[in-house]
């Protein structure tokens, strides 16, 4: 009786798995943009590509753009907008519909050095309107991720941070994200990481590689030319 209801209750975990993909390693690939166009401010630009598995099968898109305003070196503060589509499904059921997300968001950023190691704190509130089809939904959400860069050489670096999301409504705990990588310096406004992100849910832990490339430029002179003329 022990070994039908261990070979049961096994089944039962692994169908799930297979469900939602968590036994997949998956991979996130994504463009980071921060644009001066003045002393005090800039245009944020995001996209990521995500997916249940590194060579396809889809699971989100996501695009977010913002407009910081930098207090000084160490202290950015960001209002913005984004856009999720959402495949919550590792098969896509036949007649199935993603879920769209419009999001509003606000973000303060402290940053500090320590020897040599760079630390970022960035606090983020979130307001989610989503949209399943058969019904919408309203949510707000609250987001903690503290970063912590290592340089190696001019050229390498290494990146860490952990992320914790506390849902507002419902059951607090939302997800944690645990993240490393290697970074490289392309040039120097443009950077690209390889890296591991663990993705914790309540219920499930997606593990996902990260390919994401960087990429500042400083746009204050075209802008001066463009008010000039």
């Amino acid at each position: 009786m022990r070994l039908f209801l261990l070979a049961f209750f096994s089944g039962v975990l692994l169908i799930n798995a297979q469900e939602n993909g968590e036994d997949q390693f998956g991979g996130w690939y994504m463009y980071f943009g921060m644009n001066r166009i003045s002393e005090k401010l800039s245009v944020h630009s995001e996209a990521q590509f995500r997916y249940y598995e590194t060579s396809g099968n889809f699971n989100q898109l996501l695009l977010r753009t913002g407009l910081n305003y930098h207090i000084n070196p160490n202290a950015i503060a960001t209002g913005g907008y984004a856009f999720i589509k959402t495949d919550g499904s590792f098969e896509e059921p036949e007649n199935g519909r993603d879920s769209r997300e419009h999001r509003i968001f606000q973000q303060f950023i402290l940053k500090n050095k320590v020897w040599e190691f760079l630390f970022e704190h960035r606090y983020r509130l979130e307001q989610r309107f989503l949209d399943f089809g058969d019904f919408t939904d309203t949510q707000h959400r609250a987001r903690y991720r503290i970063q912590v860069t290592l340089p190696l050489t001019d050229v390498f670096f290494l990146n860490f941070y952990d992320e914790l999301f506390i849902n507002l409504q419902d059951d607090l705990f939302g997800q944690n994200r645990l993240y490393g990588a290697l970074g490289i310096h392309l040039t120097p406004n443009s950077s690209v990481q390889l890296g591991y992100l663990r993705n914790q849910f309540t219920s499930a832990v997606f593990d996902r590689l990260q390919i994401g490339f960087f990429y500042n430029p400083d746009l204050r002179g075209i802008f001066k030319k463009k008010a000039k003329s």
